[in-house]
């Protein structure tokens, strides 16, 4: 059903329109006589055909197309203006000014007809291509969504894979990714980027897919020289990472060679400090090292979660960012849900 918007301060003419607009079928007149009364109603309706008469007291047609075409999403909407012979130079104005087509005074039966049905085809065609574009829009959100859900997934499995080869467990990811973002929001940082480290710091030790088991696997102390090679996974996890397309897998990238970084410059590979640490290893240095001290290994016990909890106070400024380790305490009631959420016998999806 068209809905035909009339506008014109004479009754007869209101009446006559109406009658030839019934007629055309599939059509729902709405009239006013009063052009600002309409352009109110046009404000939370769209119409698919305006008929404006130009010769109006209160406001005439020119200013009332203009003031139409002003109003959002209303600058396609077929306008048809009712003039006498004699105003070409309207014409010529309302066409500069919005106006789609004409009809002189008097109204011819006929010509009304043609011009009418030609200007409500063109506003259907109009709605079928904006329902085509908003259904596309919708498949390829959908498809996004599809894609965007299997980068996760092929991200989860990845970071699961160097877990596998570890004594760390699928659960381990998941807490000190959730750390992550906890310290994230502490740092006022905006909800897309809480969202990226989130699904981006359990990449942190993909890199250990590179190190040997005898090293990996050695329940004892490293040697130096043990110790050396297995500080390379974090270059390894880097280069695995660093020229995908995903910003996931960019963020990934970063997250893994700047782990293990100190903030007083005593960390690996780069001997970074301070601020030169990237922000997002910043972080995962604090999520990651809590979560390793209060996990129980084939190696060592699990801490208690104060004695981590003065462990990360205590390296305040050495090992850690102040402000990661203020960020996280202050989220320290939603960190211990989440040492509780994600145990070690279990490793739900992100």
């Amino acid at each position: 059903m068209h809905k035909v918007l009339i506008i014109d301060d004479s009754d007869i003419n209101l009446t006559l329109i109406r009658a030839l607009v019934l007629k055309l079928g599939e059509c729902e007149p709405i009239m006013f006589e009063q052009p600002m009364k309409a352009l109110e109603w046009c404000r939370e309706n769209v119409p698919d055909l305006v008929i404006v008469d130009y010769m109006m007291p209160e406001m005439d047609g020119l200013r009332f197309i203009a003031a139409f075409r002003g109003l959002h999403g209303r600058t396609e909407i077929p306008v048809l203006m009712i003039t006498a012979n004699d105003q070409k130079d309207v014409r010529y104005e309302a066409l500069l000014g919005g106006a789609n087509d004409f009809l002189t005074k008097p109204i011819d039966r006929v010509e009304f007809s043609a011009r009418v049905r030609n200007m409500l085809a063109l506003r259907t065609g109009q709605k079928f291509l904006a329902d085509r574009a908003a259904f596309l829009a919708d498949k390829v959100d959908e498809r996004t969504r599809e894609i965007r859900e299997r980068e996760r997934e092929l991200i989860f499995r990845i970071s699961r894979a160097a877990e596998f080869r570890d004594p760390e467990t699928g659960a381990h990811i998941q807490r000190m990714a959730h750390y992550s973002e906890i310290i994230a929001r502490g740092l006022d940082l905006d909800a897309a980027t809480c969202r990226l480290i989130l699904q981006a710091a359990p990449m942190h030790d993909v890199g250990k897919i590179g190190i040997r088991d005898y090293i990996l696997l050695k329940p004892g102390r490293l040697t130096p020289q043990e110790f050396e090679i297995m500080k390379r996974h974090a270059e390894l996890g880097h280069e695995l990472l660093k020229d995908s397309g995903s910003e996931i897998m960019q963020a990934g990238a970063e997250i893994a060679l700047a782990h293990h970084e100190k903030y007083d410059g005593s960390g690996y590979p780069k001997g970074l400090k301070g601020q030169a640490i990237p922000l997002f290893g910043r972080i995962v240095a604090v999520a990651d090292v809590f979560d390793a001290l209060t996990s129980e290994r084939p190696y060592k016990k699990a801490w208690a979660l104060d004695d981590a909890r003065r462990f990360l106070e205590e390296g305040r400024g050495k090992h850690f960012d102040p402000l990661c380790i203020e960020a996280f305490l202050a989220g320290w009631d939603e960190a211990l849900e989440i040492h509780q959420r994600f145990r070690d016998d279990e490793a739900p999806a992100i």
